[in-house]
Parts: C-alpha cells; sequence; structure tokens
C-alpha cells in the first residue's frame, strides 16, 4: 500500500482487527452492482479506539495505490457528510479510474458506523455512476445493532 494511513483505514472498514467479524452480501433489484455490509465486533473500549484511529487515518488518506483482482489502480478518497446514525458514524468514497473500456470509473460508497463495541461498515458499489447504501436501512441495521447489544 502507496500509504500507511491509507492502510489502517482499509483495515478498520474491513474489521481486519476486530474479535470477530461478518460480511453479508446486498443484492439489489435491478441493479447488478451489489452492496455490502461488515459487522466487526470489539472487546471492551478497543471499537472506540479504533474508530478515532479510522477517522484520523481518513482524514489523512486522499488517494492510494493497490493491486486488486484487474491489476495496479490508484484510488482517489473523498470524504462526504457525515451521516447522524449510531455513536459515530462518517462517509466517504473510493473512487478508481477504470479506462475507456468499462465507460467510467469504479466508486464505492462506504458509510462506518460505529455502535457500543461494534463498527459496522455499508459499502455500495457502482461502475460509470454514483450509488449511495439506503440511509434508511443504514439506520435500521444500527438500531437492530445497539437493541441486541442491550440484551
Amino acid at each position: 500500500m502507496s500509504d500507511p494511513a491509507c492502510q489502517t483505514m482499509i483495515d478498520i472498514r474491513s474489521g481486519r482487527s476486530a474479535s470477530a467479524r461478518i460480511f453479508q452480501t446486498f443484492n439489489w433489484k435491478g441493479d447488478i452492482w451489489g452492496g455490502g455490509s461488515i459487522l466487526a465486533s470489539y472487546e471492551d473500549g478497543k471499537a472506540e479506539q479504533s474508530f478515532a484511529e479510522f477517522k484520523q487515518a481518513l482524514a489523512s488518506c486522499r488517494s492510494f495505490e493497490g493491486e486488486g483482482y484487474v491489476g495496479k489502480f490508484k484510488a482517489t478518497v473523498a470524504v462526504e457528510s457525515q451521516p447522524q446514525v449510531g455513536d459515530e458514524a462518517v462517509s466517504f468514497r473510493e473512487i478508481i479510474p477504470m479506462g475507456p473500456e468499462y465507460r467510467g470509473d469504479r466508486d464505492e460508497q462506504f458509510v462506518v458506523v460505529r455502535a457500543g463495541n461494534t463498527i459496522a461498515t455499508f459499502s455500495m458499489l457502482n461502475v460509470a455512476g454514483s450509488s449511495s447504501f439506503p440511509a434508511e436501512l443504514v439506520s435500521r441495521q444500527v438500531d437492530r445493532l445497539r437493541n441486541a447489544q442491550r440484551r
């Protein structure tokens, strides 16, 4: 990874340092581009600490180079307005130019939310367009997560 802050941001949004994590795929009717969520569970206090590290890394990560399924790429990171959900939340996009054969850029939106000892990441992918994970669904999922933690 070309930027260590970006690697930190990616590791936390992916739940790599969590005690446990689970991934869910969302398939949208009439849309070939999918979405997903990751629930990453942390020991007491570690989710808050990891989210603080995440926000600090996101504040300095503006672009990064990497290698994926289709080879080398350069991604631009664009922070969006902060959603009002969970204990704290951020939203941003990773945009990767795909070249003329794809007729547009790879545009993936992320909404990362801390709720108690869990960090939930919601993502929505699009190519040659821009999509957002439905805010109402994020809110409902986070409410369910909070209710489950109270039991």
